[in-house]
């Protein structure tokens, strides 16, 4: 197994969070809210942990607004509007994220706010979903941002996380480039591999939600490059 090399904790620079949004992750976002939507207990206000330029929240509005526009008006009655607030560290991703939100027309049912994953600052058992997409490998200590999206998120309702997955070895890792990253540029295929040399292994998330309560298949190798943590708030 690879040993971690972490890389920075915040992308802080507006050329970084410009970089970081041109990179085409569209077919992966879309995998992630498709298998959020089957877990997801379809109650209350959603927490995007990490939301960066807020894209996950804007596939997530567009993908609910299409499910709800084929259903009957008392099926849309009953499910309402989704509502999703998506938390960041980063000023320049934030303000990047806006943009996106404006561009979609969705500033309504997205709000974006500046907060510590490792500290949210938020109400205990507030949400009924918390998720994030790519970005526990980013933290030193990602035990301390897994408990906040536990303590944050009601009782019974989703916990959704997703992130790369550290390969076992260089030839493992040039793999995962080859296949994923082809058409990147050099910058972008260093950005990728930078990441996945900070990413955990599936027995380091399983350990930390362990801490938790939740057991080992809680968290699932969901691809040739992602783990998953997928359950019902404890």
């Amino acid at each position: 197994m690879l040993p971690r090399v972490l890389e920075a904790e915040v992308m802080d620079t507006e050329a970084e969070a410009r970089e970081y949004d041109s990179m085409d992750f569209a077919e992966v976002n879309r995998a992630f809210v498709t298998d959020f939507f089957r877990a997801w207990t379809g109650v209350g206000l959603i927490l995007d942990v990490c939301t960066g330029t807020a894209r996950i929240p804007i596939e997530l509005c567009r993908r609910y607004e299409a499910i709800t526009g084929r259903a009957s008006a008392e099926e849309q009655q009953r499910r309402g509007h989704l509502l999703v607030c998506g938390v960041d560290l980063s000023e320049h991703m934030l303000e990047l994220g806006r943009r996106n939100v404006a561009e979609a027309r969705l500033n309504s049912p997205i709000y974006l706010a500046k907060s510590d994953a490792k500290r949210l600052g938020l109400l205990a058992a507030h949400f009924g979903a918390v998720i994030c997409n790519g970005s526990v490998h980013h933290f030193p200590d990602p035990g301390a941002c897994l408990a906040e999206m536990h303590r944050v998120c009601i009782p019974g309702c989703t916990i959704f996380v997703r992130d790369l997955l550290r390969p076992v070895s260089e030839g493992a890792l040039d793999d995962i480039l080859n296949a994923h990253a082809a058409e990147a540029n050099d910058h972008q295929r260093a950005m990728f591999a930078a990441s996945l040399r900070a990413s955990l292994t599936l027995d380091e998330v399983r350990a930390a939600v362990g801490r938790l309560g939740y057991g080992p298949e809680a968290v699932q190798q969901t691809s040739d490059r992602h783990w998953t943590w997928s359950a019902a708030r404890i």
